[in-house]
């Protein structure tokens, strides 16, 4: 019978859905103070703006519901509905902690865990609800989803770190039934298929595409910029606490100027006792992280294929560990001229190439940083692949086929992540 119910809960949704494109654009901004990656939808009736921080691992979109959350349509989901199913909740229960009900506290509701990526906090009691959802911008269409379900937080603490103006989190989890390219998928329009294309900039949007491709940006001339990616194998890690929506793949070495560079091969793997080692992708993290012999070794192949030239320097910054004088080297369309550090995935021809733009970092006037962090990873994945490192670069997530593919710097193609809008080129 709850099989039943489930299908014909998720049938009602597909046909009151409203759609008249096959790509939904949702613009995603680069935080200047913070460098997170902000994106706006509308949410409530009447129907509010709320930022929220893009967060590649999220099981659903959260919302703050501790000061003021005003909406004539929330709908809190009732202990067994099929709501609670279709989030898998862990509980169910009543409102404990306030002295009168509100949103985010209600009695006979369940709730799943709610995360805030930053401080890798998480809190067992995010109520699940539906309310109004609209999304969408120019080139596409502006969509509005009457029942989105989502979960709704009254605790402060989860709020720490976040930008200036968020209010909540942007779930894109693989596997939670309720993160947003999953909801969205309920549209027969859509597919379970996204296109990630972060920005450098913090005064141009980037974009995030959902449904299939081909993604288009522009140069002026319209560019596919989702042909001739690398694909590899989505990997699921279930070991361990709430990993099984983060987005893991397979990394075999890495390379620095063309040579491997020497890595302990059984940290890339993740580990199938605990579920800590291999390589993360987040959008919650700055720059790549590097466990620390990866890091020493990546720092050294750098380092030894650099130009004879190039002066090293003491970091200005404890962000960085090494860095060095930029005066004698060359400017390209893919960025400062340094070596090329390639992402080698199953296969040694299936790599993800990056460039200068993308391996560096500029921390002063005439200082150039490797941006990668080199840090403890000893219970945590052996590599998290982090921001700097996918912006103006096209990442496509092809949830239903478990892959995902990679583009190269979108400048080899004269082209940026921002420009996906031709009518605000020039």
């Amino acid at each position: 019978m709850e099989t039943f119910k489930l299908s014909f809960f998720l049938f009602v949704l597909l046909n009151i859905f409203l759609c008249s494109a096959e790509v939904l654009f949702i613009p995603v901004t680069k935080d200047a103070s913070t460098l997170q990656y902000i994106t706006e939808v509308g949410q409530r009736t009447p129907l509010v703006p709320i930022k929220l921080l893009v967060h590649l691992g999220g099981r659903s979109l959260w919302v703050d519901c501790d000061r003021g959350y005003n909406s004539s349509t929330y709908k809190p989901a009732v202990c067994n509905s099929t709501q609670c199913s279709i989030s898998k909740s862990h509980g169910c229960g009543d409102c404990l902690f306030r002295p009168r009900l509100q949103p985010g506290c209600n009695n006979n509701t369940c709730y799943i865990w709610g995360e805030n990526p930053l401080i890798n906090t998480y809190i067992d009691r995010a109520e699940i609800a539906e309310d109004v959802l609209a999304v969408g911008s120019n080139p596409g269409v502006h969509v509005t989803w009457p029942r989105f379900i989502f979960t709704c937080l009254i605790y402060p603490d989860l709020m720490r770190l976040l930008a200036d103006g968020v209010t909540g989190i942007a779930g894109f989890g693989q596997e939670s039934l309720i993160s947003l390219p999953n909801q969205f998928a309920l549209n027969s329009r859509f597919t379970r298929k996204f296109g990630m294309c972060l920005s450098s900039s913090t005064k141009s949007r980037g974009v995030i595409f959902i449904g299939s491709d081909p993604y288009y940006t522009y140069n002026p001339k319209k560019v596919d910029i989702s042909k001739n990616l690398v694909y590899t194998k989505l990997i699921k890690n279930d070991r361990g606490f709430l990993l099984s929506d983060k987005y893991y793949l397979q990394v075999s070495s890495i390379r620095v100027a063309g040579q491997d560079v020497p890595l302990n091969k059984t940290l890339l793997s993740i580990n199938k006792k605990n579920g800590v080692g291999g390589t993360k992708i987040s959008t919650a993290t700055p720059f790549t992280i590097l466990h620390n012999t990866f890091y020493d070794a990546v720092k050294t192949a750098f380092i030894e294929a650099l130009s004879k030239n190039v002066t090293l320097v003491e970091p200005p910054t404890n962000q960085f560990g090494t860095c060095f004088s930029s005066k004698n080297i060359k400017s390209t369309n893919t960025g400062p001229d340094v070596p090329v550090i390639d992402i080698v995935l199953h296969k040694p021809s299936a790599f993800w190439r990056i460039y200068g733009t993308n391996s560096v970092v500029q921390v002063s006037k005439d200082v150039l940083c490797l941006s990668f962090v080199r840090q403890d990873q000893t219970w945590e994945p052996s590599i998290v692949i982090g921001g700097h490192q996918l912006e103006e670069n096209l990442l496509v997530f092809d949830l239903q086929r478990k892959n995902i593919g990679f583009s190269s710097s979108l400048k080899l193609q004269q082209t940026s992540c921002s420009q996906y809008d031709n009518t605000i080129l020039g």
